[in-house]
């Protein structure tokens, strides 16, 4: 009789082959949709654009007969002048001028920030009522909210230009107060909303303690919803204002003055004026990156808080809170989590007049005084403001009429296939960013980069791209490159690497390292880690940072077609030059619906991403 042996126990691998894998999370299932959906899209729109090796080739072509026109450079206060060599080449001299041109350009920088921090300030101010009737905690009904809800829609569907256009042409006529209404107006968009989400984000304890006690409305909001979410209006108000000195680049295109209007008129200048450009692009560059430094230490001065962002201000910032003990010790007390709040906004309403309560107000009356300096030096005309202008802009009969809005011309065919273009160029820049940014990210994450030398290389690459104002490369090098929906896709390609790549990775950073633990426990490999644990946990955040850079890629792809990109920014361009103001209100329309179309599927993505 034949004994048979027993089965060997199952192992762990046989063990886990038979548990069946969980079903995927439906959040799972849109995140793959959505990226797939996206970079999709992104290899039709880059078909689409008709890129090919001759047409990269013919940009290259063009970007070295760029350089040769932009060289040598030309900076204030020297000058330069071709001489014919007997050889038939040019010899260049360049020769001191003096003072003159640099105080010139010294103004020019003073009158630029002089309008960004006015227009920052008016946003500011406007957006407080309109952020009160858009959180669902103050609003006082639902039509309310819908009303100041889609205020800040349009606000940030129109682009500043057209605010600036109509309103010099149609009612302020001439002067500064069209760039700051225009600056105002349009970043009630984005102020309003981020103002609205601090609000909603309150604790409610202050608010219902001023309720009992037989507070009025505005005293709950006043004193019991302010104090808390003034840090982070400080922060917005100060973000805002960093991005509109950017966005005053392209305002020079219709006249306003300022570093944008120099930087147009050298591209525009010929032979002379193109030795100035990569000057003033250079200047623009440092001015942006100053002022971000100098806004970020304002915000850790302010609010007492360390800052943790990764551009430029930010590292600087903490790099001078780490030598301050001081501050250090106030960031660690903002992380002591939530339970103290309530505590600490009762002691930041009845705090003693001690040292740091004298040097944050003293820091606070300054900054009024900036922007009254900003106001005072700008000198708006504000009379203009309640100058009746009803009749001109409605009247049917004024070349300069803007009702009713019609396409001129055009039929909703053309308008329709500006619009594709636009939306074209906007994928087709997000799939380069991803591209880029799919190597360049997971490198600069901690959790990720073999060691900290790739790490900060890597960093230090999506930190320089961040640090060079996305719309003053996209101009240069669509200037650079010629002109159409090609180079534009690819400036704001190039650009969206710094903002993309900067995301990915700090999401990488983010996630939990409990399964990256296990897996490496278990003898798994580096790859084997990231694919296994690392990307799959991060996914989710990545949808929202690619919608997030889709949505700002459609919008700045809209303005790009003002300064050459073509798609329905060509179109706006045309129609303002004319002062066809009806044609503009069209324009402006189909602009606003398209931007609400793309709002409303990125909101429904990522509801469903919860």
């Amino acid at each position: 009789m034949t004994l048979l042996a027993p089965p060997a126990p199952p192992t762990l691998a046989d063990r886990v082959a038979t548990v069946p894998r969980p079903a995927p999370r439906p959040s799972t299932i849109v995140s793959y949709c959505a990226i797939i959906a996206i970079l999709g899209l992104g290899v039709w729109s880059f078909v689409a654009l008709d890129y090919s090796m001759k047409s990269m080739e013919t940009t290259g072509k063009n970007i070295t007969r760029f350089l040769s026109m932009a060289t040598p450079m030309q900076w204030p206060g020297w000058d330069v002048a071709g001489e014919r060599q007997a050889d038939g080449s040019t010899a260049y001299v360049t020769t001191w001028v003096g003072f003159e041109p640099i105080w010139q350009m010294l103004l020019t920088i003073i009158i630029t920030l002089a309008l960004v921090v006015a227009g920052t300030a008016l946003a500011a101010v406007l957006s407080i009522p309109v952020a009160y009737g858009a959180a669902r905690n103050t609003t006082p009904n639902l039509t309310v909210m819908a009303l100041c809800r889609g205020i800040g829609i349009i606000a940030r569907a129109i682009p500043d230009v057209v605010f600036v256009v109509i309103f010099a042409f149609l009612w302020f006529n001439s002067g500064t107060l069209p760039a700051i209404v225009a600056i105002g107006l349009h970043s009630v968009g984005m102020i309003s909303k981020m103002f609205a989400d601090a609000i909603e984000q309150t604790e409610e304890g202050p608010r219902l303690a001023i309720r009992s006690a037989g507070g009025s409305k505005a005293q709950e909001f006043w004193s019991g919803v302010v104090p808390q979410v003034l840090p982070a209006w400080v922060a917005v108000t100060l973000h805002r204002a960093d991005i509109n000195l950017r966005g005053t680049v392209i305002l020079g295109v219709v006249g306003v003055v300022g570093i944008g209007y120099e930087l147009h008129g050298a591209l525009h200048g010929g032979p002379a004026g193109m030795r100035r450009v990569i000057p003033i692009v250079i200047i623009i560059i440092a001015l942006c990156v100053v002022f971000e430094i100098v806004s970020s230490l304002l915000r850790t001065r302010l609010l007492n808080v360390q800052p943790t962002g990764k551009g430029v201000g930010d590292t600087v910032a903490r790099s001078v809170a780490r030598r301050n003990a001081k501050s250090a010790e106030s960031a660690r007390e903002t992380r002591t989590g939530t339970q103290d709040r309530n505590a600490r906004i009762e002691a930041a309403m009845h705090r003693p007049w001690d040292r740091s309560r004298i040097s944050n107000t003293l820091w606070v009356w300054l900054g009024i005084l900036i922007v009254v300096a900003a106001f005072v030096y700008a000198a708006p005309d504000a009379t203009k403001l309640f100058a009746p202008a009803w009749d001109q802009i409605v009247s049917a009969e004024r070349d300069r009429a803007i009702w009713p809005p019609h396409f001129g011309s055009r039929d909703w065919a053309d308008v329709l296939a500006a619009v594709v273009t636009t939306i074209q160029i906007a994928f087709a820049a997000t799939l380069m960013a991803t591209i880029v940014s799919a190597f360049v990210g997971p490198l600069s994450a901690r959790n990720v980069a073999p060691n900290s030398w790739v790490r900060n290389m890597f960093r230090g690459i999506a930190l320089f791209i961040r640090a060079i104002p996305d719309l003053v490369v996209a101009i240069l090098f669509i200037i650079a490159a010629g002109i159409g929906p090609q180079a534009g896709a690819l400036a704001l390609g190039i650009g969206g690497v710094g903002l993309l790549a900067k995301l990915i990775g700090d999401s990488m950073e983010e996630v939990p390292n409990g399964p990256e633990r296990a897996l490496v426990a278990a003898g798994g490999a580096r790859t084997q880690v990231f694919f296994s644990s690392t990307m799959p946990m991060s996914v989710p955040a990545m949808v929202s940072h690619l919608l997030y850079l889709l949505e700002q890629n459609i919008r700045s792809a809209t303005l790009l077609g003002i300064v050459g990109a073509g798609g329905i920014g060509f179109l706006l361009l045309n129609a303002l030059q004319g002062r066809h103001f009806d044609e503009v209100l069209a324009y402006v329309l189909v602009i606003i619906a398209m931007v609400v179309v793309v709002e409303s599927a990125s909101i429904l993505i990522r509801r469903a991403l919860k």
